[in-house]
């Protein structure tokens, strides 16, 4: 897409992009005895929430993530808790903000852009996540797949929040720090800008849709962003 077009609607995900996951890293330490069941148990979060969108049903995502993590447990042959599960929610609904997060966001609100949140979670009674994140307060609406009963990467979810813009996909760009999430966002004829955080990273094949704009940090994507709307 060319650089005229290029829009000044961002869509964030929220999740691992704006929301530091790596928190609940002594969560599993802890129940688990190693720190790497982490990024098992988000890959099979996201494996089984798509598999739902792809069956066409619906689950809540922390619903999910609560299963995946009971299923991940029973394959290990690890017993958990009641006080393991009140944790484990107590801790996702209380994920901090990435370092890079607020300053990125309020460069880019001095810079005109309006900015929109876009999430697999559903939404919570206040303070959200994202409020106690201290993030909220930088987006205009803040959008869950939940209204669409499906989870990204389906061609509803974004075009769901083009149309309660009012807007034509084309004038939204989605950040996310997930491939899979951005090549979602492309084929439905959003602009793409890739956070490469750590164990997130481009896939070499065909078709794959190389997204707009790529960077391995928040505050060198809101420059990008930022050059790329003024050109």
């Amino acid at each position: 897409m060319s650089s005229e077009s290029f829009p000044s609607i961002i869509v964030f995900d929220v999740n691992e992009t704006l929301l530091d996951i790596n928190t609940l890293t002594p969560f599993f330490t802890r129940v688990f005895g190693k720190q790497t069941v982490l990024r098992e148990w988000f890959a099979q979060l996201v494996l089984y929430s798509q598999t739902m969108t792809l069956s066409d049903l619906y689950t809540p995502f922390g619903e999910i993530g609560v299963g995946a993590l009971q299923m991940i447990a029973d394959i290990g042959q690890v017993t958990l808790t009641a006080y393991d599960i009140s944790e484990f929610k107590e801790r996702m609904s209380a994920l901090p903000a990435h370092f890079d997060a607020a300053p990125a966001l309020t460069r880019l609100r001095e810079a005109g852009f309006r900015l929109v949140t876009l999430t697999n979670s559903a939404s919570s009674p206040s303070p959200t996540p994202l409020e106690k994140a201290g993030l909220s307060q930088y987006f205009d609406q803040h959008f869950s797949v939940e209204s669409v009963n499906k989870f990204k990467p389906a061609p509803e979810t974004y075009q769901m929040v083009a149309d309660t813009l009012g807007v034509d996909t084309s004038e939204l760009c989605l950040v996310a720090c997930h491939l899979w999430d951005t090549i979602g966002a492309q084929a439905a004829g959003c602009h793409g800008a890739f956070l490469t955080r750590p164990y997130n990273k481009l896939l070499s094949a065909p078709n794959v849709p190389t997204p707009d704009l790529i960077a391995d940090d928040l505050s060198v994507l809101t420059d990008q962003l930022i050059d790329k709307n003024r050109a």
